[in-house]
């Protein structure tokens, strides 16, 4: 098999494709020969050495990646939901960037009907994101308002779609024009093109006595004013500090990294109280332990998307060889939707 191995942090050229043994499954477990796999900023982060659960479950050498799909190879003993030859995509706690992933038999799922392999292999990591965002952390009624940043990206489609079906109003948030008309077309009642578009006056004319639920992976350019327009009983969301890391060169700044930190709003548990706000944050890799929460959360999207009510992301592939590409091509912010490499 072959799989992408960085062996300490740093830039692209950590990137290593390397030839290791097939591998062999255990009692509960699956081999899973893959035919795509997702390409997450997370990945980035964990190249650079900054992503704390790839600190505390693995260390280095790591193979990042979180999705796949592909075809069941091999199966252990006990495994009763997939059988060799089924077309399956799943998570994992790292290690998809590989030819093959072996993972516990409850963390591969049939395809959905209507997918591709790399329609497959974009989906759960930014739906779980979002589903957990929105179903597991807060109870979204409808009517409520969403305020989601970064709309056009996988997460930020995944929420559009999800808010929508909850019936909210969503007023998705975008860099640049060309990603306008892939945040409407993915549910957004309104797109806000911070580019051109004065952010926070548009913001309040969409909404304006304050919103339910603000969604931000951007770091501190927003948290605060973001938290500023939340309503009464509203709740920020954060699960990302995009704009600390770089968005060209392949390595961190660490001036910039460290204002980034200095410049992250500090929320008082008093004003929180006083003013009825709510702010949370996680980071999805560490829900691997809660398969209460994995189970439920993919239950529900695989039956909306099996349905039509919901749809894969906008995937644009690359090929495994070209691993470096994706990332810079993450990190540059221009892309819409989801990458995934294609083996």
């Amino acid at each position: 098999m072959q799989k992408v191995v960085i062996h300490k942090p740093g830039g692209y050229e950590r990137l290593e494709i390397e030839t290791h043994p097939d591998l062999k499954p255990k009692s509960g477990e699956v081999v899973v020969t893959t035919a795509a796999v997702g390409v997450n900023y997370a990945d980035c982060c964990v190249r650079w050495g900054v992503y704390q659960s790839a600190k505390d479950y693995v260390g280095w050498p790591i193979t990042p990646g979180f999705e796949f799909s592909g075809t069941v190879t091999e199966i252990g003993a006990d495994v009763k939901n997939v059988k060799p030859g089924d077309r399956v995509f799943g998570i994992t706690r790292f290690g998809g960037y590989a030819s093959q992933v072996l993972v516990p038999a409850h963390q591969v799922f049939p395809m959905p009907k209507t997918f591709s392999f790399s329609e497959a292999a974009a989906f759960p990591a930014v739906f779980m994101t979002a589903y957990h965002a929105l179903f597991q952390n807060v109870r979204l009624r409808p009517g409520h308002t969403l305020l989601v940043h970064s709309a056009a990206g996988g997460v930020g489609t995944a929420l559009l779609q999800l808010g929508k079906l909850a019936e909210c109003k969503v007023i998705g948030v975008v860099g640049s024009p060309h990603k306008v008309e892939v945040a409407k077309h993915f549910g957004a009642d309104i797109v806000i093109d911070k580019s051109s578009q004065d952010l926070w006056k548009e913001a309040e004319k969409a909404v304006p006595g304050g919103y339910d639920l603000i969604l931000d992976a951007n770091g501190h350019p927003t948290l605060m004013d973001g938290y500023r327009h939340l309503r009464p009983t509203g709740r920020l969301v954060t699960y990302g500090y995009h704009t600390m890391l770089p968005k060209s060169g392949g390595r961190i700044n660490y001036l910039k990294a460290a204002w980034g930190l200095v410049n992250l709003p500090r929320f008082s548990a008093i004003k929180l109280c006083d003013e009825n706000k709510g702010v949370f944050g996680f980071n999805i890799s560490f829900l691997f332990d809660r398969l209460d929460l994995v189970s439920e959360g993919m239950t529900e999207l695989l039956k909306w998307a099996n349905a039509g009510k919901i749809m894969a992301p906008k995937v644009t592939e690359f090929k495994f060889a070209e691993v470096a590409e994706a990332h810079k091509k993450i990190e540059s912010a221009t892309s819409v939707g989801k990458l995934v490499l294609v083996l």
